[in-house]
């Protein structure tokens, strides 16, 4: 766009200078065309084209959210001592000037994979992402020790920053507290490296995504498969123990009630014994008899023998 406009503004006023717009460039007195005049309006183009081309004249837009500043090629103090703060459209010299543009919004970076040291000189390896956003006001100073774009200062030195973070914090925990208090663990690390950083860049929401050697892995595995077995060997003991406590509740219940029962039958049987007068049990013998008097008295074989009175 601006090369455009400098290109008609360069044509416009070389066309003024080389007299491109009189008649009489053109034709002469008699009015007839004048071949050899067709040389200026090429030049003119030429011109303009070339100037053009290497104007240094430049423009960019600083975006909403983000920080602009106009860095003098030529300054002293690193080109850091006519910095300037900018924003909306800038025009600038691209010969003598640079502009830098910053996002103070939250950034999410993804590294690659990094190997660490953890305590007792386990290594592992980390995946690690996190967000991280510009001081606003500290911008200029920020490019004067660093004299890098974002790109460049992502992936070196808060890169570095961040990786050198992450392994002297795992130098203070072993592998196995590594993922038993992982929480723990990524705290400290965005704890250790705002104290780093925090002259520039917040940190924050660091994932490790730690993965431990082979053979730690495995040896967590067991320790955490032999923690569930003693679990559940304990859990299998508590309900032995319970079904046993019910066992005995159940017999101790069982040998009251028996004893309840034989002390009741105790109880009525010398009741009944109290009861059994001789005149209770005429009283008895009577309502179970008949009425009929028995024929004999004697066996069918005893041989005894009634003597009947003569008339």
């Amino acid at each position: 766009m601006i090369s455009f406009v400098i290109f008609l503004l360069a044509l416009f006023i070389l066309s003024i200078v080389f007299q491109l717009f009189r008649r009489r460039m053109y034709f002469d007195d008699a009015g007839k065309f004048r071949a050899i005049s067709i040389w200026r309006p090429v030049v003119v183009l030429i011109l303009a084209i070339l100037i053009t081309i290497i104007n240094p004249i430049d423009m960019e837009r600083i975006d909403a959210g983000h920080v602009g500043i106009k860095v003098s090629n030529i300054g002293d103090n690193r080109g850091v001592g006519k910095t300037e703060y900018v924003t909306g459209w800038v025009f600038y010299n691209a010969w003598i000037s640079r502009i830098y543009e910053f996002p103070i919004h939250q950034q999410h970076i993804d590294f690659e994979e990094a190997d660490i040291v953890t305590r007792g000189g386990f290594r592992a390896t980390i995946k690690p992402s996190f967000n991280y956003s510009i001081n606003a006001g500290n911008v200029a100073d920020m490019f004067q020790n660093l004299r890098v774009g974002v790109k460049e200062m992502e992936l070196g030195w808060l890169k570095n920053a961040i990786i050198g973070s992450v392994n002297d914090v795992a130098n203070r925990y072993t592998v196995d507290s590594i993922f038993n208090h992982r929480e723990e663990f990524e705290a400290s690390i965005v704890k250790e490296c705002n104290k780093r950083v925090s002259q520039w860049f917040n940190v924050s929401q660091l994932r490790t995504n730690i993965i431990p050697p082979k053979e730690i892995s495995e040896s967590i595995v067991a320790k955490t498969r032999a923690i569930q077995e003693v679990q559940v060997a304990e859990n299998q003991r508590q309900v032995a123990i319970a079904e046993a406590e019910r066992k005995i509740a159940e017999a101790r219940g069982d040998s009251a009630q028996a004893v309840i029962q034989a002390s009741g039958r105790a109880e009525a049987i010398k009741r009944e014994q109290l009861s059994l007068t001789p005149l209770y049990i005429e009283y008895v013998k009577i309502q179970k008899w008949s009425g009929q008097v028995p024929t004999t008295v004697a066996g069918g074989n005893s041989g005894f023998l009634i003597q009947l009175p003569k008339d």
